[in-house]
């Protein structure tokens, strides 16, 4: 429970309820009065409540027009535009961050690069959006500072996150590890949040090209404003050129894995800019290729599902295993890739459940005339036995177990357990769910996510070093960071 925001100052000459090309704004006067009155008695009230869902029935902005206040430039037909918030981005972090600020009565402007906003949206969870996940733990996520993402994961948890999509009547469903997903589709969770920042008046701009963005000299009224950005906004046939002011600059660029649906190194540009260090950076929750005889394997068994501990730095993850015709994917792999250097050897444990060595000197006793390739299909499928036959047991294929020795038994159980692989890469950002490393959180408020140097400025999302485990741990960092960032702004 928080106190009522306070809204922004707004200039004197301009009326709140009559500011050029708004159009009019509607006014519940009883509404209006029994806020501010419980505001003046310093009552306590849900402050995520009046961010998300009350503010738009108070303050009502006409549709299709700008939150900003209008100027025109004449001298280099500019179109000038003064706003609160300014926000790089329209995927998750940005549009949360957009419309809880704009709960608060902040004037906040979202400027997008794609044709549209939450592509990374639309196609998550196959979908249908892993939008979060029951447990959330700060144990999920990457980063060099461990304690970083505590802070915003415990004012905005995976529940509130949850009661805003069940007050949109959005059905969902849990999946194994607890993960949440749309029962229907992502263009659920994207429409609730196009909905909220329609409520709130947030103006959202698609096809920007940003060219410039520079700091303006604050004098001592509070309104002034501090960043200046200068970007085309493209049509068909034509781009419009644009100058913007704002107060307060948050970047929400996302990162760059898939670059197909706007990811990209422009929010390291800007942390660079105003000498906010990175991070190493590299493509995490990624596929494995190889290019010696085991990519051949894989090939041929391409499509190929079994279930597999796989194991690197001692971390695990016990998951399923996919066979592709570039080397493996699957939950399992895209976890552990998060954890893997190249060089590195990835174990896995094809029969994680049981203690080979035991079971097949135990199976030597109770079927000694069964082939060994007889025995284990019924755990891990005649085709990828094939293949680890002829990779392990080639000259002893026609051999009952009967007999095999004990110890080659055992030499055959411990691979089956504890398989041994060299990838030569991953398959790079094209198909990463995430970008590992980024904006240094050292330089970064965990409170706020704005820049300790930088005032106004802010990280939120995939842009900075905070990377989650697959199951929705990505998307609930993006509603957390996006959610502090649009209460301080």
């Amino acid at each position: 429970m928080l106190p009522i925001p306070q809204t922004s100052a707004r200039p004197s000459s301009v009326s709140l309820f009559n500011r050029p090309n708004i159009g009019a704004i509607e006014r519940c006067p009883q509404e209006c009065s029994q806020l501010l009155a419980s505001k003046c008695q310093g009552s306590a009230y849900d402050s995520r409540r009046f961010s998300m869902v009350g503010l738009r029935h108070v303050f009502k902005p006409a549709k299709h027009n700008s939150t900003g206040y209008y100027l025109k430039n004449p001298d280099n037909n500019k179109d000038q535009e003064n706003y609160d918030v300014i926000i790089l981005g329209g995927g998750a972090a940005g549009l949360m961050c957009a419309l809880t600020a704009a709960g608060r009565g902040r004037r906040v402007l979202v400027l997008e690069k794609s044709n549209r906003i939450g592509k990374k949206i639309l196609m998550s969870g196959g979908g249908r959006c892993n939008f979060t996940n029951y447990s959330i733990e700060p144990e999920n996520f990457l980063c060099a500072n461990p304690h970083f993402c505590k802070s915003a994961l415990k004012r905005y948890t995976q529940w509130d996150f949850i009661k805003l999509v069940e007050e949109h009547g959005i059905a969902y469903k849990e999946r194994k590890h607890q993960q949440l997903f749309c029962k229907d589709s992502a263009k659920d969770i994207l429409a609730m949040l196009q909905h909220e920042c329609d409520g709130c008046g947030v103006r959202i701009m698609n096809q920007i090209d940003v060219s410039t963005i520079q700091t303006l000299a604050l004098s001592s009224n509070k309104t002034s404003v501090r960043y200046q950005l200068d970007f085309l906004k493209k049509d068909k046939d034509s781009a419009k050129s644009y100058s913007v002011h704002c107060e307060s600059l948050v970047v929400a660029t996302g990162a760059l894995s898939v670059p197909t649906l706007g990811g990209s190194g422009m929010g390291y540009d800007i942390a660079q800019q105003f000498s906010i260090p990175l991070t190493e950076r590299r493509a995490g929750l990624v596929p494995f290729m190889f290019t010696d005889q085991f990519k051949s394997v894989c090939e041929r068994l391409s499509g190929i599902s079994v279930e597999v501990e796989v194991s690197c730095h001692s971390q695990s993850f016990s998951e399923s295993m996919l066979f592709t015709h570039r080397g493996i994917s699957g939950p399992a792999i895209l976890q552990i890739s998060s954890y893997w250097n190249p060089g590195d050897t990835i174990s896995i444990n094809l029969l994680p459940t049981v203690e080979a060595s035991d079971w097949l000197c135990q199976s030597k006793k109770t079927n000694p005339k069964n082939l060994l390739k007889t025995v284990l299909q019924k755990s891990l499928g005649k085709a990828l036995i094939s293949e680890l036959q002829q990779l392990w047991w080639p000259d002893e294929a026609e051999k009952a177990l009967a007999e095999f020795s004990d110890q080659r038994l055992k030499q055959l159980g411990e691979q089956l357990n504890r398989w041994q692989l060299k990838p030569s890469g991953t398959e790079g950002y094209r198909t990463a769910e995430v970008t590992l490393g980024g904006v240094d959180t050292d330089y970064i408020s965990s409170r706020t996510m704005e820049a300790k140097n930088q005032a106004g400025l802010f990280f939120i999302g995939e842009v900075l070093d905070v990377s989650g485990h697959l199951g929705g741990y990505n998307f609930q960092w993006a509603w957390s960071s996006g959610y502090v960032a649009g209460l301080e702004v």
